[in-house]
């Protein structure tokens, strides 16, 4: 196989990008030096700019969105902040795992997907037949190289882009909240892969995660940025939170110890179950079964009833069928066996004008849910006054007030930006059911907290929550049920033991 690339330095000087027609720069001011082999953790509330600093170590900044530079960024020997000057970044050996991993997925086989990066670098057949299962191995997907793309779960793609990442062996390895969509086993497959990358010095890395128990540890530096992307402080572990654990948690930055009461050891043994509610059921699910293809099921049996008041996690790990169950709820997918209603009705069979009064979706891509070129236009597209009203009030609470964030694209907010704007529009017509995939995806302090206090406004109306989530602390947080699949069935079903919403 080619040699493993060298680890390289990554060089910040005055290094600030701001983005064209943009009121602020998206970073600025940045100053440090990292030696070859390192790990820079970058931590910061959503929109502070670390998915773009993400992009421009890898030298996609400006790309297809122009902006200016002030300053220089240098990795290895290439400035890449000379990208829109004239100059050029030449071929830099990053491999990156976006915060969205279904927009690097480029072919329509796994295999075809994780030997792309290696075709584009020279690798032989020979070659890229060895390293391709090796990869997918190492990331959790043994076995998948047959499988399509557009078929996997969303922390399936996000293991696949992990894989393709990791398949080159690159010199700098950029990981933007690469566990996000993951399942605890698949996080903790990417973190001892990171920790052994790091105890060799095998490459440098630059991580942006809020799971911080896990990402703290591994950091030689940490890059702490404030909600208007200049540096709150820059140094060891303990010197930064020493010296500025304060502002960074004012700023809501999750920092070690904000876990601690991760209800990871949550009550399954008695169900509270549909008596939780205070009425008839709103949305239920008997006998279902669902395949893609009939010969491999996704969800078997399965009998769920929700009423209002509910607050159900569905937890399990990736592949399990979390999200088909939400979809199936909601009618987007008509099952192959059983019954599925919605108020009553068949949601499969319900207009669309109807079905958007009784529930709410917020996808685990926020990007394919909108509609409209502005934020303002996002969050009252198709309301009443009164309804408008309400969306306008709920984006302020959340962090998107209209007055900043009105005349902005929604594909221009960062990814917990976006994730609160869908909650914002899925909130906004009061369903009976909202239905919520991964909804603390890229969610600092503030925007955690904000969400749950949003929910808490609604589901105490007597509407119900459906949440998938891999998130123990939200399951804690706001929650009270816990359904738990595993290869299509439930095998779990219990109230949780603790949190606020108990």
């Amino acid at each position: 196989m080619p040699p493993a690339l060298p680890p390289l330095a990554i060089r910040a000087d005055g290094a600030t990008f701001r983005y064209a027609g943009a009121d602020r720069p998206a970073f600025r001011d940045l100053e440090f030096a990292l030696s070859p082999g390192e790990v820079l953790l970058v931590v910061g509330p959503s929109g502070s700019g670390k998915s773009t600093l993400a992009r421009a170590i890898a030298g996609l900044v400006p790309g297809d969105f122009p902006g200016d530079w002030q300053g220089r960024l240098e990795v290895g020997d290439a400035d890449v902040s000379l990208a829109d000057r004239g100059g050029s970044t030449g071929h830099l050996p990053v491999g990156i795992v976006f915060q969205d991993p279904a927009s690097q997925m480029v072919m329509d086989r796994v295999d075809d997907d994780v030997a792309f990066g290696l075709e584009n670098r020279r690798w032989t057949r020979a070659e890229m037949l060895q390293r391709v299962p090796e990869a997918l191995a190492a990331a959790g997907l043994p076995g998948f190289e047959e499988r399509r793309t557009n078929e996997l779960s969303g922390g399936e793609q996000q293991r696949l882009a992990i894989a393709g990442a990791l398949a080159p062996d690159p010199g700098v390895l950029v990981l933007d909240e690469p566990t996000a969509n993951l399942d605890p086993d698949g996080t903790r497959v990417v973190f001892d892969r990171l920790a052994s990358l790091r105890a060799r010095r095998r490459c440098t890395i630059v991580l942006i995660e809020h799971r911080v128990e896990l990402a703290w540890p591994l950091a030689d530096t940490v890059l702490a940025l404030d909600r208007d992307g200049g540096p709150i402080d820059i140094g060891s572990q303990d010197t930064v939170l020493a010296r500025s654990g304060e502002r960074m948690a004012k700023a809501g930055i999750w920092l070690p110890g904000d876990d601690a009461g991760s209800a990871a050891g949550s009550d399954t043994a008695a169900s509270e179950g549909p008596a939780a509610g205070s009425g008839g059921a709103i949305g239920s699910l008997h006998g279902v079964r669902f395949g893609f293809d009939p010969t491999e099921p996704v969800l078997r049996d399965i009998d769920l009833v929700v009423a209002p008041g509910d607050r159900v996690a569905l937890v399990g790990p990736n592949g399990s069928g979390k999200t088909t169950l939400l979809r199936l709820a909601l009618g987007l997918l008509r099952p192959t066996a059983g019954v599925v209603r919605l108020g009553g009705r068949d949601p499969a069979r319900t207009r669309g004008s109807e079905l958007a009064r009784l529930a709410g979706y917020v996808v685990q891509d926020p990007e394919l849910g909108f509609i409209a070129d502005t934020v303002a236009e996002e969050v009252e597209a198709g309301l009443d006054a009164a309804e408008a009203a309400h969306a306008r009030e709920l984006a302020a609470r959340l962090g998107l007030a209209l007055e900043r964030f009105g005349d902005r694209s929604p594909y221009r907010l960062s990814g917990g930006e976006q994730r609160r704007l869908g909650l914002v529009t899925a909130l906004a017509r009061r369903p009976h059911l909202l239905a919520l995939d991964e909804p603390t995806y890229g969610q600092d302090r503030r925007g955690h907290d904000a969400l749950v206090a949003a929910l808490d406004e609604l589901l105490e109306g007597g509407s119900a929550m459906l949440a998938a989530t891999h998130d123990e602390r939200f399951v804690r947080d706001a929650t009270r049920r816990r359904i738990e699949l595993a290869d299509g069935w439930i095998v779990g079903d219990g109230a949780v033991s603790s949190g606020r919403a108990a």
